[in-house]
């Protein structure tokens, strides 16, 4: 007892010693990322992700145990309740009355039929550098290494249940359970008045995260992991935060519908060898039964004669038998129920099927080889009609096979269904409001006020998610990426359409042959596609070269790199291009340069990937492009003047301050500067020193020097690449050797 009244008095001196660190680091500076800036993810895996909450970029994870463990019964990873698949009287799939944790508090425990039961309850606290996610140890009854308090610290506290069966009958141990939780209360987001709702797919690791007023789409990420658990950082101590568990293709379709409802289900899926249970909604139409099972509803059977006692002697539990059920609660066509992984059959809609309707009159444009797309209807909705000749039957089933595949992502066209007649096949996919070309050309066109820099990230998303299923399209041009029709919020998409050209490379291969042809249209070409001897197969990287010349089509607002209709195909080949629409003076024009001409190099192995793409400084918010200056002058604060980042960081560095950066400031941030230290006019890290510390106490500045530097961080940002237009790119490409470092991963792709 002794022993553990010192580990107990060992841990709150070392908390509140931690506690004093973390004050007088926030005092001093703001650079250590604050826990409340993120929203912690638990996944099946047993990873704890770390992710911020405005962008869902992931900052760290750390990787403990699998969340739960449990041969023989299908546990809900999200509170540990439990579900059985048969019972004495063939009954389906039960809900059973207790879960994993109150099934451990009750231990010892004897049920009717001869088991026993025996629980464990093992509290753990995890100590993490909130910064990197490192553990720095672990604190049990066990043991309680001392820790160095010269920095903030996360106690993550998490509680595994492990509960035991003994057959008393065989002599046999049935089986071992384990349920690990997060020790956190529940979040109240209404009285503290949280702005953000969050979606998890089911079946994989997408989470959706919406503004809770408005309904915009603020940020997707995926997991390698069903997610099991969120929670945000208040406190001192997690807190659980609501989300709502959605299949799959519902959240799909929510995403890309104004229809908002959706039923009650239950999920079954597996994880490694053991299958597990949640609650899930579908949207009409998605309900689906295990072949022959009939089954209760989701609340699950009423149970009597079943008490869970106290813990002290002996309880009668009985998991699988003494069941009665609702009057029609077996009925499965009234419960809506999706099981996947149980030899599953699908269950009839309720509504009578509607066939792809057309007008022939109502074209809204054509391909090769008498291809048409009519305006139409299908189910209720409004869709786009693919009418295809029977001689290219086999390559419309190989683009209704790669829609299917990759139309869960918004920025790809959604594909809805195929019929055939005597005459042609019938595509019915996802109707939209314009061509990216008509966006740029048509002066009259309802939204021309889009943001540029937006739809080309989207579009960038879209092709980013077809390589990641090594999908090539092989013909991207202003006319395939469309926009869609305003939602229900009045949101416009980009998506990547016309799928009729695109190319499925199987597992391992990166590269496809010419033997069918040259594909593409022309002036939007790869030279490596035209080249008589080229020096291998294509990649993916033609997508790159063709995503380079719609990045300055849109850019320039029509024009092309490589000139006009005439020439282009030629100036291809001979690497003959032009940017001049941007200037050499403007922070924007710097940075777009930079992306396209590497997007647009002769050699395809020179260009980025689709992730790397999406990482430039490009498509960086003021936000994100203050936090990056930050992030670098805190990362290079201590390093010696010889260091090799340093050296980096300098070299050229007097074209990037324009010999002295001192002269090119207003006289007023002089003046401020001039009171607290010395910088060098000719050093980029004291510039960025400069930035960060003024930023830091931007609110103690004279109100002059405030009104010269603007609002943070739009104005902020403004007033010194607009002096320093150069600055930006250079330090992005300097600090490029620190990428797989966890502090850059939101900027480089690693």
């Amino acid at each position: 007892f002794l022993a553990f009244q010192v580990c107990v008095y060992k841990w709150v001196c070392q908390r509140l010693l931690s506690r004093i660190s973390w004050l007088i680091l926030m005092c001093c500076s703001s650079s250590v990322t604050l826990p409340e800036s993120l929203l912690f993810v638990s996944t099946l895996d047993g990873s704890l992700h770390a992710v911020s909450k405005q962008t869902g970029d992931i900052k760290w994870s750390l990787k403990e145990g699998m969340r739960i463990r449990l041969p023989g019964f299908l546990p809900d990873p999200s509170d540990g309740s439990l579900y059985v698949l048969g019972g004495k009287h063939k009954e389906g799939l039960m809900k059973l009355p207790f879960t994993i944790p109150e099934l451990v508090h009750s231990s010892p425990c004897r049920s009717s039929d001869g088991m026993l039961y025996t629980g464990k309850k093992q509290d753990t606290w995890f100590v993490v550098d909130p910064q990197t996610g490192e553990k720095q140890t672990s604190l049990t009854t066990a043991s309680s290494d001392s820790i160095c308090p010269s920095a903030p610290l996360l106690y993550i506290g998490r509680t595994e249940y492990m509960i035991t069966m003994y057959d008393t009958k065989t002599q046999e141990l049935r089986w071992n359970a384990t349920y690990n939780d997060y020790s956190a209360s529940l979040y109240d987001d209404l009285k503290y008045e949280y702005k953000m709702s969050h979606f998890a797919s089911s079946s994989e690791g997408l989470v959706v995260t919406v503004d809770r007023d408005s309904g915009d789409v603020l940020w997707m990420q995926r997991f390698d992991s069903p997610v099991a658990g969120l929670y945000l950082w208040t406190q001192d101590s997690l807190w659980r935060v609501p989300h709502q568990t959605v299949a799959t293709e519902t959240l799909r379709y929510l995403m890309f519908m104004a229809q908002r409802t959706a039923h009650p289900s239950l999920y079954v899926g597996k994880m490694d060898s053991h299958l597990y249970a949640s609650t899930s909604l579908v949207h009409k139409g998605v309900a689906v039964v295990p072949h022959g099972l009939t089954l209760p509803r989701i609340e699950g059977p009423v149970t009597e004669g079943v008490t869970v006692g106290s813990g002290r002697g002996e309880c009668e539990i009985t998991p699988s038998t003494d069941v009665k059920y609702p009057p029609g609660s077996t009925n499965p066509l009234q419960n809506q129920w999706l099981l996947i992984g149980l030899a599953c059959v699908l269950l009839p809609t309720a509504h009578k099927h509607t066939p792809i309707s057309f007008s022939p009159a109502e074209v809204l444009g054509h391909g090769t080889a008498g291809t048409f797309v009519f305006r139409g209807h299908f189910d209720g909705r409004r869709v786009a009609v693919k009418r295809i000749l029977p001689e290219c039957m086999e390559f419309a089933e190989r683009e209704v096979q790669l829609l299917r595949e990759s139309d869960e992502h918004p920025n790809v066209i959604r594909y809805f269904c195929t019929e055939r007649d005597r005459q042609f096949t019938y595509i019915a996919i996802e109707l939209c409001a314009a061509t990216l070309q008509q966006y740029i050309e048509d002066p009259n066109y309802p939204y021309s006020s889009l943001d540029s820099v937006t739809l080309l990230e989207q579009t960038m998303s879209g092709l980013s998610h077809l390589h990641s299923l090594n999908i090539v399209h092989r013909d991207l041009k202003p006319r395939n990426i469309l926009l869609s029709v305003p939602g229900a919020l009045g949101r416009v998409r980009a998506v990547i359409s016309d799928f009729g050209l695109c190319k499925k490379l199987p597992d391992g291969r990166h590269s496809f042959s010419l033997r069918s042809g040259i594909p593409g249209t022309e002036g939007w070409i790869a030279p490596e596609l035209l080249v008589n001897a080229p020096k291998g197969n294509p990649t993916s990287a033609v997508d790159v070269f063709s995503a380079g010349c719609v990045f300055y089509y849109v850019v320039s607002r029509g024009r092309h790199p490589f000139g006009d209709t005439l020439r282009r195909q030629a100036n291809i080949l001979s690497g003959a291009y032009s940017l001049d629409h941007f200037m050499e003076d403007m922070h924007e024009d710097v940075i777009g340069r930079d992306l396209i001409e590497t997007m647009i190099s002769a050699e395809p192995e020179s260009r980025p990937c689709t992730a790397s793409i999406l990482k430039h400084p490009f498509f960086w918010s003021p936000e994100k492009q203050l936090q990056f200056f930050q992030d670098v002058s805190d990362r290079i604060e201590k390093e010696p003047t010889d260091s090799a980042i340093v050296v980096r960081l300098e070299t050229s560095g007097r074209s990037v301050v324009r010999t002295n950066w001192r002269m090119h400031i207003s006289a007023p941030l002089q003046a401020d500067l001039r009171k607290f230290r010395t910088y060098k006019g000719n050093s980029v890290r004291d510039l960025l020193r400069a930035m960060r510390n003024k930023k830091h106490h931007y609110h103690e500045l004279p109100p002059e020097v405030q009104t010269a530097l603007g609002e943070v961080p739009e104005g902020f940002v403004a007033y010194f690449t607009s002096r320093f237009p150069r600055l930006l790119l250079h330090t992005h490409s300097a600090l490029s050797v620190c990428a797989p470092e966890r502090l850059f991963h939101p900027y480089y792709n690693h």
